[in-house]
């Protein structure tokens, strides 16, 4: 007996789901963006890390429709966690969206031929569906005709031409949306038009298993039996959504009927592929005329320079170059005005309130917090201005495909570049840039080893140590300062490549291998209105998602220095020492000592978690050296002069500071960066797992550093 799923009544829900789905590079995201007027929401789907955008159609009169802009895909045939969340719902499987009232399919008219192979599957499956045809105007300037009316007439849909970029044709295809949900009888029943008589009587036996034991419509259950039979992927994607004892008898039926196509030496897997562009050539060939087909001979002769496979890689280090330059440049004018704004609204806080433990929560840990939280947000607006307008003029994906073959060495693919290349500048944009990269498990490695990057924030620590303790000797053309902070940023890059091999080796045993497919758009004017609002969205995710662990966790190290509160009146130097935070530099010391340091550093590594360059107004304080910065010769002064009450060495020496530097380069030191990590993985699990990688490798860097240094005489 059939479990047909039966739609439920508009009035039990308080809005109309829609799903907008198309091919990457199609304009779906523009088209959703039109038809929401830019409201909208963004969040994951529960348990993963793909995003949900989803926003309320604009003038549906007094119906609440609600659109949901799901990750693009090429088929119903899931090949990464995007294209399965996306199938999931739009085949039934989800019951993330289960009354879905309509699914807008967008295609680009450029290329229609590939964007029918998505189209069919979607009206196979009987649901109410739209095409709405985009980019019509650029098929027009290559001299395609595509008649929309035969076009219609043979899908069985509606289909509307629209220019989503210039707004042209949005009105219309909002016009039938409301027309199509607000229909009485929200579905139809289109023929089989890819399905002649004889392949429906091959899929018979799993046509009618799908029939009486899952929740497809009798309609679509020969789409989705032509599906399971030709790929082993969809036949996978059912073991989640059925019993064990129902997935042996799916697998046993499947299984059957490819035994008995291939006595007949018929290719199953190629089943599907085969039946679909037979039918997709006849639709085009009725519906498209070719004439004077225009080749865009200057894209073609700009990419024969920028993918070029040596002029490629050094235009595109030049691109990036210019890029981080201006990020770092452009981006640190407004972050200290933003640093100097926190410290006057402290100061003026501070100044209207009456001493105390609430004055100390709020000025110090609480407006401290939201310094550390809004300190990021220049380097994050640019970042994000400047992959959004790399990505819509095309260029984004020629980067991803030159550096493909220098980055599947370690077993990622050429998207992962550019985040690593930003954490440079950041991790925290790094990591949020991670979302350009559609393969899971690519992502997920990324996100592990941007870190690793040497950051700016690393920067004032490697100049205090390297000022004070590293003489200026010439080595070759280089100063010894100099060469050693190449040193440090080269050995970031190193770590960072033996994490990914062992993420890959070791972390992913059950994912299948990365198959690098990647479309080279056709270049085009990037838009500036969603240049704008994708800065303002990835500013606003940051702030109110990562800011509140960043927040908290500001509370928390503040209160750490903080108390408790001494009895009588003492220096800042003396007041840490006394604090929960000098209670654990003690308490961490004998751990810390085999690299070389001792309870004060160990302040200094505690209170850096809030942010890398604490560690040197921490040392500055415990020194009882005012506003002291990185550059400070009393600081560094104070330092080189230290010396242990019980042996009378010095506590501070070249290799101590060596040990240091290295810890710096290879721990997770920044509290922030853990935040957004947690944001971006939507778990506790990686941040924890990668604190635990990262604190144990400078661990054993610095502990290789300081004692085979002293083994070597160089104490």
């Amino acid at each position: 007996m059939s479990t047909q799923t039966q739609s439920k009544k508009p009035s039990a829900k308080k809005h109309i789901d829609i799903a907008l789905i198309g091919n990457p590079n199609a304009g779906k995201t523009t088209v959703f963006n039109a038809l929401t007027g830019l409201r909208h929401r963004v969040g994951n789907y529960p348990g993963v890390t793909v995003e949900h955008i989803s926003g309320m159609l604009l003038d549906s009169g007094k119906q609440k429709i609600e659109m949901h802009d799901l990750p693009g895909l090429y088929s119903l045939v899931p090949k990464s966690l995007d294209d399965k969340i996306s199938s999931d719902i739009i085949t039934g499987r989800s019951k993330e969206l289960e009354d879905v009232r309509l699914v807008v399919v967008v295609a680009d008219a450029t290329n229609l031929s590939r964007s029918l192979f998505l189209v069919t599957q979607v009206v196979e499956l009987g649901k109410p569906a739209l095409l709405a045809l985009n980019m019509m105007d650029s098929a027009e300037k290559r001299g395609l005709t595509i008649d929309v009316d035969i076009l219609a007439k043979k899908l069985g849909i509606p289909v509307i031409p629209i220019c989503a970029c210039k707004n042209k044709g949005i009105k219309k295809l909002k016009a039938q949306i409301l027309t199509q949900v607000t229909q009485e009888n929200g579905k139809f029943e289109p023929s089989n038009f890819c399905f002649d008589a004889e392949t429906k009587n091959i899929l018979q036996p799993i046509q009618s298993w799908l029939q009486s034991n899952t929740s497809l419509n009798n309609f679509s259950c020969y789409a989705e039996a032509l599906r399971v039979l030709s790929n082993d992927l969809t036949l996978e994607n059912w073991r989640t959504n059925l019993e064990n004892n129902q997935f042996a008898e799916l697998n046993k039926t499947v299984t059957e009927v490819r035994q008995q196509l291939e006595t007949k030496d018929t290719k199953w897997h190629r089943m599907e592929s085969e039946l679909r562009y037979r039918c997709i050539d006849n639709i085009y060939s009725e519906t498209v005329t070719e004439v004077n087909i225009k080749k865009d001979h200057f894209s073609e002769k700009l990419d024969r320079v920028l993918t070029h496979r040596v002029a490629g890689p050094i235009i595109f280090v030049l691109i990036f170059g210019a890029i981080f330059q201006s990020i770092f440049a452009w981006a640190e004018v407004p972050m200290n005005l933003i640093e100097s704004f926190i410290g006057w609204l402290g100061i003026q806080i501070a100044g209207i309130m009456p001493d105390g433990v609430i004055e100390d929560l709020i000025v110090d840990g609480g407006i401290a917090g939201v310094g550390a939280i809004l300190i990021f947000l220049p380097q994050i607006l640019f970042l994000f201005f400047f992959l959004s307008i790399l990505e819509d003029t095309g260029y984004l994906s020629r980067a991803a495909f030159i550096m493909d073959r220098i980055m599947k060495g370690v077993g990622l693919s050429g998207r992962s570049v550019i985040p690593l290349l930003s954490s440079f500048a950041c991790a925290i944009p790094g990591i949020m840039a991670t979302r350009t990269i559609r393969n899971p498990r690519d992502r997920l490695v990324t996100i592990m080893i941007a870190p690793l990057m040497s950051c700016s924030a690393r920067l004032p620590v490697f100049a205090l140590m390297i000022g004070a303790f590293i003489p200026n000797i010439m080595v070759g053309f280089l100063t010894l300062p100099g060469l050693l902070l190449l040193s440090l940023y080269l050995l970031g890059i190193l770590a960072a490549v033996v994490a990914a091999y062992a993420l890959n080796r070791f972390g992913s045993k059950k994912q299948r291998p990365s198959t690098f497919v990647l479309e080279l758009p056709p270049y085009r004017m990037p838009s500036i209105r969603w240049t704008f609002l994708q800065m303002w969205e990835r500013a606003k995710i940051f702030v109110t998602d990562a800011g509140k662990i960043i927040l908290a966790i500001s509370i928390i190290l503040w209160f750490m220095a903080s108390y408790p509160k001494p009895a009588t009146e003492m220096s800042s130097s003396q007041a840490i020492k006394q604090s929960y935070a000098g209670q654990l530099g003690h308490v961490i010391e004998p751990v810390i000592k085999p690299l070389g340091f001792d309870w004060k550093m160990g302040i200094g590594l505690i209170a850096s978690f809030a942010a890398r360059e604490v560690m040197v107004s921490t040392l500055a304080t415990i020194y009882n050296v005012e506003d002291a910065d990185e550059n400070s010769h009393t600081l560094r002064e104070a330092m080189r002069n230290e010396t242990d009450p019980d042996t009378g060495k010095k506590v501070y020496t070249p290799l101590v500071a060596l040990s240091l530097m290295v810890f710096f380069v290879l721990a997770c030191q920044c509290m922030s960066t853990v935040a957004v990590v947690k944001r971006e993985t939507n778990s506790w699990r990686w941040p924890i797992i990668m604190i635990i990688y990262m604190t144990s490798m400078a661990y054993v860097g610095s502990l290789l550093v300081y004692q085979g240094g002293l083994l070597l005489g160089l104490s």
